[in-house]
């Protein structure tokens, strides 16, 4: 599967400095030291419903972390990002809609690819589908299984999370919560016959009506939703690559079994070296979810004639890891505040911007704090239009930065 085109990331002076960040897994504040290739693994969409403003904000936070590593200039990055082109939900979807699953997953996928190239996300060096992902998923199941670390149950094939030692260090959270979320996120922890309530599904039996494939020893089926995962990961990255990333939804069960399958698997922790995980976006005070119906999607606002870079000034006015919500005012700020910015650097001569930029660099190291990257350049931008300045390169200084570093073209 092929990802979206690379927008120019522009080299500026100097570097930028270490991140440091949010571990879920600790709860606190850990600096990435990663060697001369930064590792990253971003979970993908489900494509049936392409791209609302939840995607694009998850998306959004990790391509930060790209460019603070990029402008560091001691990294390379090796990101990697799965497309789940084959589950329940997809299926639904096609279902409802009268349409073929595998058109559904295509139109949307590409659909998000164009949303992404118009938010001037980096793209992945790896872009992978489930589907294509399933001659390396297949050999991990079977291994899991001859090594007692999965169990058979009515054809299909669960995962003891009893195998993995460190199981729950991801997330923290106690059985009674992890039950819950399961049921609540695609689990069946309620099914007759598991070894453990919490055991997740591995390789799910040929349903009739429904897409299968050859499972080797497993028999016909298709893969469940976290080995997928795994399987794309450790053949791309590794173990212990430095950042595991998505949507705070996906912390438990998706980001905690993946991690349990890979230690089960290799017999080394940690699967990810840090656990990083951006906020929920709401709508009308409600969480954006596709089960409920009230997506903002990125596509629309495009289509209603909204500057991709407003939409994306939007999305940085927020901190990562915060829960937020879209409303009419959090665009219309976005929109003034670009059409400010465009104005100061439009200007032939400018305040001295060297400040600017450092202040930006150092708000994203400290836990990609792009509402503070913001008031850096609204700073720079008031000084510039009330009393300008004689440095005939600061515009164009600011200009590059505020692309490098927030991926906004000026």
């Amino acid at each position: 599967m092929y990802a979206w085109p690379a927008s120019e990331v522009p080299a500026l002076p100097g570097a930028g400095k270490d991140l440091r960040i949010h571990d879920t897994a600790t709860g606190e504040l850990t600096t990435l030291e990663p060697g001369p290739v930064a590792r990253l693994y971003v979970c993908g969409i489900t494509p049936y419903d392409a791209t609302h403003i939840g995607h694009a904000a998850t998306y959004n936070a990790f391509d930060l972390v790209q460019r603070v590593w990029l402008d560091n200039k001691r990294h390379q990055v090796d990101y990697v990002q799965n497309v789940t082109d084959v589950d329940d939900p997809l299926l639904e979807r096609a279902i409802r809609d009268g349409e073929d699953w595998t058109e559904l997953a295509e139109r949307e996928t590409a659909l998000f690819r164009e949303d992404m190239t118009a938010l001037r996300m980096l793209p992945p060096k790896h872009y992978v589908g489930a589907v294509e992902a399933i001659p390396r998923i297949v050999p991990l199941v079977e291994r899991l299984r001859a090594a007692g670390a999965a169990y058979d149950l009515e054809g299909d094939v669960y995962f003891s999370v009893e195998a993995d030692p460190h199981f729950g260090a991801v997330s923290g959270l106690d059985a009674a919560a992890m039950r819950m979320l399961s049921a609540e996120r695609g689990g069946d922890p309620d099914r007759a016959g598991k070894k453990n309530p919490l055991d997740p599904l591995l390789w799910q039996a040929a349903r009739e009506n429904e897409p299968s494939w050859d499972g080797a020893s497993l028999g016909e089926g298709r893969p469940g939703w976290h080995i997928e995962c795994v399987a794309i990961a450790l053949e791309h990255l590794g173990m212990g690559f430095d950042v595991q990333g998505g949507g705070s939804d996906l912390a438990f069960p998706h980001h905690e079994m993946g991690a349990s399958h890979a230690q089960a698997l290799t017999g080394e922790f940690p699967y990810a070296k840090s656990y990083v995980h951006a906020g929920m976006v709401a709508l009308d005070g409600e969480k954006m979810s596709k089960s409920k119906g009230n997506l903002v999607f990125v596509s629309q606002l495009r289509r209603d004639g909204v500057d991709s870079a407003a939409v994306r000034l939007a999305l940085l006015a927020h901190h990562y890891r915060a829960d937020w919500e879209w409303t009419a005012s959090v665009l219309s700020d976005a929109e003034k505040r670009l059409a400010h910015w465009r104005a100061a650097v439009s200007r032939p001569d400018g305040a001295a911007a060297e400040g600017c930029v450092e202040e930006m660099r150092a708000a994203l190291a400290d836990d990609l704090n792009a509402p503070a990257a913001l008031a850096a350049v609204d700073r720079w931008a008031a000084l510039q239009i009330e009393s300008g300045g004689t440095d005939a390169g600061a515009p164009g200084l600011v200009s590059r930065a505020v692309d490098a570093l927030l991926g906004v073209a000026l």
